[in-house]
Parts: C-alpha cells; sequence; structure tokens
C-alpha cells in the first residue's frame, strides 16, 4: 500500500511538472511578440529589370575600356535622342575625365562601376565600400552628379557586396539581357541576342566595343519598331 501511494505521487508529479513545463512554452510563444519588437530586416537584393507592365527598355554600358568607341556610339544615341545609363569604372574614368564630362554633358545617367574593377565577392564589405565611394567621389568632382547605381564587376554579389552599396544608398543593377557583346562576336549575333529576349524593364548588359558601335543603330530601330521605349536604368525601374 505504501509502494502504491508513493508510485501515485510520483506519477502525479510527472504529469504536474510536464503541464508546467508545456504551459511555460506556450505562454512564451504567445508573449514573445510583445516583449520582441524587434522586427524582420529586409537583406538588399539586386535589380535585374524594370517595370514589367511599361514597354520600357534600358542599356546598361559598363565602362572600364573601350574608350575608343564611345564617340561613335554617342553619335548613335544623339542621332535617336536617346539617353542610357553609363556606369563608370572609377580608375578608367580618372585616365579619361574629358569623357566622364562628355557623357554627363549630354544628359546621360551615370552610375558606378568601382575604381579598380576587383572581385566584390573576395573583398571585405569595408573595400567593397571604398571601391564605390572612390568612383562616386571622381565622378561627383567632374560632374556635380552623385551615383547611386551600382553594377557590380563581373556580375558578381553576395550578401556583403549588396550590404556595403545598400549601407551607401545604391541600388545594385544586374540585367536580363547580356550581349556578351565583349567576345566581339558579329553584329548580327549582337542583335539577335537582343531581339529574341527582349521585354517589358529589360535592362541591356552592354560594353563600348566595335561590335556594339556597328550594332547599335540597328538594335535601336528594331528595339523601337517593337514598341519598346529606350530609357536610363533609374527610369525604368521607377
Amino acid at each position: 500500500m505504501k509502494w502504491c501511494f508513493v508510485i501515485r505521487i510520483q506519477q502525479w508529479y510527472v504529469l504536474f511538472s510536464a503541464g508546467v513545463f508545456f504551459a511555460i512554452i506556450i505562454l512564451s510563444g504567445l508573449l514573445q511578440p510583445i516583449f520582441n519588437n524587434t522586427q524582420p530586416v529586409n537583406k538588399p537584393v539586386p535589380i535585374f529589370h524594370g517595370n514589367s507592365a511599361t514597354p520600357k527598355v534600358a542599356f546598361a554600358c559598363n565602362v572600364f575600356w573601350g574608350e575608343e568607341y564611345l564617340p561613335a556610339m554617342l553619335s548613335t544615341l544623339n542621332e535617336n535622342n536617346i539617353k542610357i545609363t553609363f556606369f563608370i569604372g572609377g580608375s578608367w574614368g580618372k585616365r579619361f575625365p574629358a569623357i566622364v564630362t562628355e557623357l554627363a554633358t549630354q544628359g546621360h545617367e551615370l552610375g558606378n562601376h568601382t575604381y579598380s574593377h576587383p572581385h566584390p565577392n573576395t573583398i571585405s564589405k569595408e573595400k567593397n565600400k571604398e571601391q564605390i565611394l572612390r568612383t562616386e567621389e571622381l565622378v561627383k568632382e567632374l560632374t556635380t552628379i552623385k551615383t547611386s547605381l551600382y553594377a557590380p564587376p563581373y556580375g558578381e554579389y553576395n550578401d556583403t557586396v549588396l550590404s556595403a552599396a545598400n549601407e551607401l544608398g545604391y541600388t545594385t543593377i544586374m540585367w536580363s539581357i547580356d550581349t556578351i557583346d565583349w567576345q566581339r562576336p558579329p553584329t548580327e549575333i549582337i542583335i539577335n541576342r537582343v531581339m529574341k529576349k527582349l521585354h517589358n524593364g529589360a535592362i541591356i548588359l552592354i560594353h563600348p566595343t566595335e561590335v556594339t558601335s556597328k550594332a547599335l543603330s540597328e538594335l535601336i530601330q528594331q528595339i523601337q519598331g517593337k514598341g519598346y521605349t529606350i530609357s536610363t536604368v533609374s527610369d525604368i525601374i521607377k
């Protein structure tokens, strides 16, 4: 009888303890939102395209070389009254300040393409910031324009890269159509790569190459012939 009484007490104690334990868990879950005011932080993300509801596209021209082809490209753009976005490499801009100034004078949008074209994923957040800020300062000194769009070299990005750009007030820009013009293919291949993938809000990646300068006029005509307006990156991502 004595053993039976002890066993019953132990069973009651175990059940009581378990009940208290689960009650604490439930209450902690219910009360956590009250005591924890921390809101989830939205991580910055890169932009690959603009507004899909509007028939607008943008050329994003990354410039770290090819200055010899820019006059022909600018002439074509001016003839068609088109403004695009040029992402400036800082060390290149330092060597060709007159071209950077001319791009701004002609009304084109200027973005940031780092200073020395490193692999962004391999350097620290502070080094990423340094790359962006050096180019920002150069462009502002030459044009009074404060850049706010960032195109990371090689299309590389990770949380560190995105965070660095975001903390400096930049939107990281990628692309939805790559001409791969740096491989210098025939002009018809450049045009075909763009036209077969063309869509509302497309960001079309180009560089100042000979083939791009030759293809640009026909490319503009075909894009406009499909009913698209060609604008700047900042305009189509509104």
